[in-house]
């Protein structure tokens, strides 16, 4: 099943349901009205929102549209916790090579989480707006799960059960704020997360969902150049059934909270001509690329994100068609008073 928001003036928007080539879409009206509703009531709603998919893909839903991703809001456009994990370690680990010290090893046994901004998601076309170029504006690109309830203690096994939904999302990041090292300096950093189009419940991912984790590729683009086209699946350190029982490990979650999975990166092959283009998998943050630059070159090539880019994520299933819809955002400068 495929979901998603539409913009209607309010803050929630109005729920749909799209098909699942993303090219109709119909009112969950009569059903419910936003996201959050189902997510509370989850047994009783998804299975009248899925007979209602069946009906748009086989053509028989009355008052089906063209689907719009540029009417979209985040599917669920705010939550009641929004958490960041760091599930992928390649980016990381190059992070510490670059101050010639080794990641600590804490990171390889114990999921690293940290709170993210939950109050208003982006949606997938929005303009991302920051102070100052001057920032070091990035945006990370992974995945994350929209979950029901979680009671506290829960296992990985338990948390992966109550996975309702999956989405991509690009984390706005300014990485010279972010060298603060302090809770103000997250804090400042992490200003906003941009969601794609549509959520998607996991059995939509067929056998690209196992164990907690999906095997398909994500690919980014800033300007129209290749930024990385990174598997999401076997360089995820911890899957997102080790990441939720981290997140619940001394207190219980609430039906509509979110869980990022970080920026996806890849180890990487050896590379002795030093040129990044040819990387193998490239990288899906502009840190890891410079990262990868300066250890390779010794030097960067690649600046942060700049007033009037534009940024484009997305990841299409085997049959070769977007699955979640595509992340396509602008950095914009904020508008004088």
């Amino acid at each position: 099943m495929k979901l998603a928001t539409y913009r209607d003036g309010s803050r929630d928007g109005q729920l749909l349901v799209v098909s699942r080539d993303l090219g109709l879409a119909h009112y969950a009206t009569g059903i419910a009205s936003r996201l959050q509703q189902v997510l509370d009531d989850w047994d009783f709603l998804a299975p009248q929102l899925h007979a209602l998919y069946v009906q748009l893909n086989t053509g028989k839903a009355p008052h089906a549209f063209a689907f719009d991703p540029r009417q979209c809001m985040a599917p669920l456009p705010r939550a009641y916790q929004c958490v960041h994990a760091t599930a992928y370690l390649a980016a990381p680990e190059r992070q510490y090579q670059l101050h010639q010290q080794p990641l600590p090893a804490s990171f390889y046994t114990e999921p690293q989480l940290h709170g993210g901004s939950s109050t208003a998601f982006l949606g997938p076309c929005d303009e991302v707006v920051v102070p100052s170029e001057a920032m070091g504006i990035d945006l990370a690109a992974g995945l994350a799960a929209i979950t029901g309830d979680l009671p506290r203690g829960s296992t990985p096994a338990q948390t992966l059960g109550a996975i309702r939904l999956l989405m991509l999302t690009g984390d706005v990041v300014l990485r010279q704020l972010e060298q603060a090292n302090t809770a103000a300096g997250h804090l400042h950093s992490h200003p906003a997360t941009a969601c794609s189009p549509v959520a998607i419940t996991p059995d939509e991912l067929g056998p690209a969902w196992q164990e907690g984790k999906v095997h398909l590729t994500l690919q980014l683009a800033c300007n129209g150049r290749k930024l990385g086209l990174c598997d999401t699946g076997p360089t995820m350190h911890f899957h997102f059934g080790q990441l939720l029982a981290q997140g619940c490990k001394t207190r219980p979650w609430q039906a509509g909270a979110v869980l990022g999975s970080g920026a996806v990166s890849h180890p990487g092959a050896s590379n002795p001509q030093g040129q990044t283009d040819d990387w193998p998998q490239g990288a899906c943050s502009i840190a890891d690329k410079r990262a990868i630059e300066t250890l390779h070159q010794g030097r960067t090539r690649t600046p942060f994100l700049r007033y009037g880019d534009t940024v484009r994520a997305d990841m299409k299933g085997k049959d070769g068609h977007s699955l979640f819809g595509a992340l396509e955002l602008t950095i914009a400068a904020p508008q004088e008073a």
